[in-house]
C-alpha cells in the first residue's frame, strides 16, 4: 500500500539556458503582437544568439531597461513566458499535485 505525497507546486525559476534564450528573444526583431509560432521563436533565438552572442543580447536588454524600463519589463515578461512555453522539456511539464509513492 502506498502513501500519498503532495508535491511542491511553486514554479521553477528559469534555468540559465532559458534566461539566455529569453535575452536573445528580447533582443530579436520578433514582436509579441505578431504571435510568433514556436518555430519562429526558435529561429529568432538561434539567429540572434549567432549574431550578437550572449553578451550582446545582455547588452541590448540592459540598454532597453535603461532607456525604456516600462516597455522593457513587459517585453522581458513576454520573452520569458514564450521561452518557458516553447522550450518545454519532459521534466518541465506540470506534474500532478498528488503522486502515489510506495
Amino acid at each position: 500500500m502506498g502513501v500519498l505525497i503532495e508535491r511542491d507546486r511553486r514554479p521553477d525559476p528559469p534555468s540559465v539556458a532559458h534566461r539566455r534564450r529569453a535575452a536573445a528573444l528580447f533582443a530579436s526583431t520578433l514582436q509579441a503582437s505578431e504571435h510568433p509560432s514556436a518555430e519562429q521563436v526558435r529561429g529568432a533565438v538561434a539567429t540572434t544568439l549567432r549574431r550578437l552572442g550572449t553578451a550582446g543580447c545582455s547588452a541590448r536588454v540592459a540598454g532597453e531597461f535603461g532607456d525604456h524600463p516600462e516597455l522593457a519589463a513587459a517585453r522581458m515578461a513576454w520573452a520569458l513566458a514564450t521561452i518557458r512555453n516553447d522550450y518545454r522539456t519532459p521534466d518541465s511539464l506540470p506534474t500532478p499535485a498528488l503522486a502515489l509513492a510506495g
